[in-house]
């Protein structure tokens, strides 16, 4: 387990998320005060402002470095703001704990790399300074782990993860797919480490930022890291994921908190009996699994007699086909059904090749 120091209650309201607010980068002095004094206003009291930005193509525009560094030291001591930037080696360590920046963050892409993280987990040893972690851009939970692990075995214990969503070739409305369950098995390994959504990288689209933060806050996030920017259309990085103080304000009016839990007696016992059930049905899920495995094994058996190839390229599209109906007339997802079923069939795959591997055993 992480050894953690709680300091996300000192920047929280009560039963509301921490909220984390600010242009994707610093562009100049009067873009920055102007979102400063609106996110102040709003309450919020963390600011993020990119300084350095990793892009993909030489071209793009990477960040105004150094000299945005000044400007945020400037704003940050008119308006009594904690500032956020990112920082993807020691250099910008240096430079940004130098200007007495509160909190860092190591990016997704920075993240990937274990050397680099090595590397800022170092230059951060003995300062203790609030730092989070985003997520690796692949699916990658222990890559996720291990950079939070660097920087806490480098005396950080003010960390904090947040979740950006996931690259893939898939087609999605997001630009980064959220695999919720990625993120939540981190908070399940590490309960005590503060997890904040970033709406605004999972969706890339303005229009659907409220939606993926309700989706975080239903899921018990503890914060909330949302870019915005005085004129979002006119940004000069990722203008399509901005939203307007203004917005913002909408979009964290219209935000639902819920209770983590209820002291309401007949709350928790309706809520216990109808977990008793769902305990119940999941044991006959899984007798029916098993079930099903079994029969797998018979057809690996017949398969390797008749010198068959395990997979059956039209009985995968058949079933790709008809349990996706199925489970529409069933109302239920039939994507929901289409991913159950990628994973009952790896495991299907599996089965039948360990039956065509066996050698079989000598007679005596």
């Amino acid at each position: 387990m992480l050894a953690l120091t709680d300091w996300i209650s000192g920047f929280k309201k009560a039963n509301q998320p921490l909220v984390i607010a600010g242009p994707c980068s610093a562009e100049n002095p009067e873009q920055l005060l102007t979102v400063a004094t609106a996110v102040k206003a709003m309450g919020i009291s963390i600011m993020r402002a990119g300084v350095w930005k990793p892009r993909t193509r030489p071209d793009a525009f990477d960040g105004m470095g150094k000299e945005a560094i000044g400007w945020i030291k400037t704003v940050k001591q008119e308006t009594g703001l904690v500032f956020a930037t990112e920082v993807a080696n020691p250099y910008h360590v240096a430079l940004a704990c130098e200007a007495g920046i509160d909190i860092l963050w190591i990016g997704a892409r920075t993240t990937v790399n274990p050397f680099l993280v090595q590397e800022i987990a170092d230059a951060l040893r003995g300062t203790d300074k609030i730092t989070l972690v985003k997520n690796p851009i692949n699916p990658d939970l222990s890559l996720w782990i291990g950079a939070l692990e660097r920087l806490n075995r480098s005396g950080i214990s003010r960390l904090g993860a947040i979740h950006r969503g996931f690259s893939s070739f898939q087609k999605s409305r997001f630009r980064n797919q959220p695999l919720w369950q990625i993120a939540l098995e981190l908070k399940t390994q590490h309960p005590h480490l503060p997890l904040i959504a970033d709406p605004s990288h999972i969706t890339g689209n303005r229009e659907l930022i409220a939606e993926v933060s309700q989706k975080a806050l239903d899921l018990d996030y503890d914060g909330l890291m949302i870019e915005t920017h005085p004129d979002p259309d006119r940004a000069l990085s990722d203008a399509q994921q901005q939203v307007t103080p203004g917005t913002l304000a909408e979009i964290l009016g219209g935000l639902r908190v819920s209770e983590r839990a209820s002291s309401n007696a007949m709350f928790i016992n309706q809520l216990e009996a109808l977990r008793e059930k769902i305990d119940h049905m999941d044991q006959e899920l899984i007798e029916v699994l098993s079930t099903r495995m079994k029969l797998t094994e018979q057809i690996g058996d017949y398969k390797k007699e008749n010198h068959v190839t395990v997979f059956q390229l039209e009985r995968w599209n058949e079933i790709m086909r008809t349990r996706p109906e199925w489970a529409r007339l069933a109302e239920l997802s039939p994507e929901f059904i289409r991913e159950l079923y990628k994973i009952i069939h790896d495991e299907s795959i599996r089965i039948q090749t360990e039956i065509m591997n066996k050698t079989s055993e000598p007679e005596n």
